[in-house]
């Protein structure tokens, strides 16, 4: 049996930063955790681990060593040009969720991921 796990975030406002990445991923917040320092967001299927968002007075630094991929176009085989188009429209609608656009990673001709950044500048990638 698989351990449970949470993953634990620093933030600088972690209740924006929980709403960004609930929307995003389709979490929700858990129920009965109220913290005016912290935030946690949940999978509401119960599948996915909980994802934690803790105050920190220091700003992000450096780069992340460690990400999030929102994985959009499901498991292969893929219709390459579909998936790349769920890939675009999906890191179109994080934009507009106050999400930054990096760039796009390409594996020879085929669109492999987006690489972007969350409302806090820590980067993810759409795939």
């Amino acid at each position: 049996m698989a351990t449970h796990w949470t993953l634990g975030c620093d933030a600088a406002d972690p209740h924006a930063l929980a709403a960004f990445w609930a929307a995003a991923l389709g979490y929700v917040p858990e129920p009965g955790y109220d913290e005016p320092d912290g935030a946690s967001i949940v999978d509401p299927d119960g599948r996915g681990p909980a994802i934690g968002f803790l105050r920190v007075p220091e700003g992000k630094t450096a780069k992340n060593r460690m990400h999030i991929d929102i994985r959009v176009a499901g498991e292969p085989p893929w219709d390459l040009p579909e998936r790349a188009r769920l890939i675009r429209s999906r890191a179109a609608e994080l934009v507009a969720a106050g999400a930054t656009l990096v760039g796009e990673e390409s594996y020879g001709d085929q669109l492999g991921h987006v690489v972007m950044r969350d409302p806090e500048g820590n980067e993810f990638c759409v795939a």
